[in-house]
C-alpha cells in the first residue's frame, strides 16, 4: 500500500515556509529482504524470527534505513521533488519499526534560502502517530531560472 500526495517538482520560487508532504507505506518482509539483498546488511535482527525474538525488540525489526529511505523518497518526489539535490541529513531513530507497521514519512519546509535555492526540511516517521524516526535535511531545490 502506497498512499502520497502528487509527485512531480516544486521549484524553489513557489516553496513555502510550513509546506508539508508525506507518503505512507505499508513496510513488507520483502521490502526488508529486498533492502537486506541491496544493502547486503543482513543483520539477524531483520531476518531470523528465533534470532530476533531473543534480542531487546523481542521480533523483527526493519532496517533504520528502510525507513529512512521514505523520507529521501518524500523529498525526491515530492517536496521539492525531481530534480532535487540532497546536501545533508541528519536522522535520530526513535523506535522500531516491524514488518506489517504502516509507516507515514512527513517533511516540512522550516527554512527557505531562495538565493542558494536551499531548503530546510524537518523530516519524521510515525507509525500509529509515534514518532520512530526524526531527523533533518537541507536540499538544493530545482528552480524555474535553470529549466
Amino acid at each position: 500500500m502506497l498512499d502520497n500526495l502528487p509527485r512531480g517538482t516544486i521549484c524553489i520560487e513557489d516553496i513555502e515556509m510550513g509546506m508539508v508532504r508525506y507518503v505512507q507505506k505499508i513496510v513488507t518482509d520483502e521490502d526488508i529482504e529486498k533492502f537486506s539483498e541491496v544493502s547486503t546488511d543482513r543483520n539477524p535482527v531483520h531476518l531470523d524470527d528465533d534470532y530476533a525474538n531473543d534480542t531487546i525488540f523481542e521480533g523483527r525489526i526493519a532496517h533504520g534505513m528502510l525507513t529512512a529511505g521514505l523520507v529521501s523518497a518524500v523529498i525526491g518526489e515530492q517536496l521539492p521533488g525531481h530534480g532535487t539535490i540532497y546536501m545533508s541529513q541528519s536522522l535520530k531513530f526513535l523506535a522500531p519499526v516491524r514488518p506489517g507497521d504502516l509507516v507515514r514519512a512527513e517533511v516540512e519546509v522550516t527554512g527557505i534560502e531562495i538565493d542558494k535555492r536551499r531548503v530546510k526540511l524537518d523530516c519524521r516517521c510515525l507509525v500509529d502517530g509515534k514518532k520512530v524516526l526524526v531527523g533533518e535535511a537541507m536540499v538544493m531545490a530545482p528552480s524555474r531560472k535553470f529549466d
